[in-house]
């Protein structure tokens, strides 16, 4: 069973309801109901959950991808936990600018980076694999 792939899945999820609770109070504070009102902040909010959205079920697949093939635990430890940090850096980084910030460059760079490695590393191990089939 894929357990550290589910313990990183409940966080990421924790993370999302937070970023989905930060965009209901303020469209109820705002008395925003539907697309964003023209509001920036809110506009911000919605971005910064698409923005998880966008990149979290992949990185997540493919974690758990790799733990069902058998991937050692210190290498899904350091790419399921770099993925969460990227992706806490990112929210706080452009929940606070739309514009360039330390948490939103440093959060990108780590989110893709952990996929990227999650990536070689997926592509590494199937092909040893297939390799040593032959």
């Amino acid at each position: 069973m894929p357990r550290i792939t589910l313990l990183f899945a409940s966080l990421h999820l924790i993370l999302m309801l937070v970023l989905l609770a930060r965009i209901s109070r303020h469209r109820h504070g705002h008395n925003i109901g539907l697309g964003d009102g023209g509001d920036p902040e809110l506009m911000r909010k919605v971005r910064t959950h698409g923005n998880f959205i966008e990149n979290v079920p992949f990185g997540l697949l493919l974690l758990a991808l790799l733990e069902l093939n058998g991937l050692s635990a210190p290498w899904l430890w350091g790419y399921g936990s770099a993925l969460l940090i990227g992706r806490l850096l990112h929210a706080i980084g452009l929940s606070r600018s739309a514009g360039r910030s330390p948490g939103r460059l440093w959060g990108t760079a780590l989110t893709w980076l952990s996929m990227l490695a999650m990536a070689l590393s997926g592509l590494w191990l199937t092909l040893a694999s297939l390799i040593g089939r032959a």
